[in-house]
């Protein structure tokens, strides 16, 4: 009797496994039939579904303004050649990736590329680049195109980084403005930031830093484009430290300006002062 038991046992369990195997193959083969040019695969397809890549996320964050000194620019932002950075263009440049040291007096004020990253660090240079020059003669008064900067063999420098670190402002000590305010927004979009350190609606005052290739924190965005359109009497303000945004993928631009004048951003005596001893390439400054 107990074998008896366990030989219908086994039979209604082949049975069961029988029905399932028809029912798992018997709507997927009507649903193709019935759905001509459908989605669904016939029987014994692999399907590849793609691997949706989910785009950073930064929560804003809260920013303050300073009033600006002086006249505000007397042009859009958005279309200025001296605040948007892709308005110029760039190329690449075959030039050397690590700190270059240049003859010529050092600032030691001059704004430290180290503090971009978190804790600061000397980064990887991973791509050189010549920025164009800009032509005001030509289809005046907005200018054109020039040809490129050559005075100095890379004037915009890709770091390595870590999609999603956080990105802060290069760091320097005189302030611009009570409460330790160091740097002013000149402009911003959702990829780049173009940074002054004066409270001056120009370039061609002061240090300027160009960024290129991050996501600028929305509260950032947000602040200064609602300045941006009340006549730019006040602009967006952060001290040292502060995050302005985090790296959109694995290599951060830099652009560096002292009065206007594009520089060299892997000059160490400038940028990297914490690194000079790292620095074996002297190169002769430009007349």
């Amino acid at each position: 009797m107990t074998k008896r038991r366990a030989w219908i046992w086994a039979g209604l369990w082949l049975a069961m496994v029988g029905v399932g195997m028809l029912w798992g193959n018997g709507p997927a083969a009507a649903s193709e039939d019935t759905l001509p040019g459908g989605t669904i695969a016939p029987p014994g397809t692999t399907v590849y579904l793609p691997l949706v890549s989910q785009p950073l996320v930064t929560p804003p964050l809260a920013y303050v303004s300073v009033p600006v000194e002086g006249p505000p620019t007397d042009r859009s932002a958005a279309t200025s050649p001296d605040l948007n950075l892709t308005v110029r263009g760039w190329v690449d440049a075959a030039a050397y990736l690590g700190l270059v040291n240049y003859n010529g007096d050092s600032d030691e004020n001059a704004p430290q590329l180290d503090s971009l990253f978190q804790p600061a660090r000397l980064p990887v240079f991973a791509s050189t680049h010549q920025v164009y020059d800009w032509n005001w003669e030509c289809n005046q008064p907005d200018g054109c195109r020039g040809e490129l900067i050559s005075k100095y063999g890379v004037t915009l420098l890709g770091m390595a980084t870590v999609p999603g670190e956080p990105i802060s402002i290069p760091r320097r000590n005189p302030q611009i403005y009570a409460g330790g305010f160091k740097a002013m927004v000149l402009y911003a979009d959702e990829e780049r930031l173009t940074l002054v350190y004066t409270r001056n609606d120009t370039p061609a005052r002061g240090y300027l830093i160009h960024l290129e290739d991050l996501i600028v924190n929305p509260g950032l965005v947000d602040l200064f484009r609602q300045l941006d359109a009340a006549g730019r009497g006040h602009l967006p303000a952060l001290r040292n430290g502060e995050i302005i945004g985090v790296a959109r993928g694995s290599v951060l631009k830099v652009a560096t300006r002292d009065t206007g004048e594009f520089l060299d951003p892997r000059a160490c005596k400038d940028w990297w002062v914490d690194y000079r001893a790292q620095c074996t390439v002297q190169l002769r400054r430009p007349d």
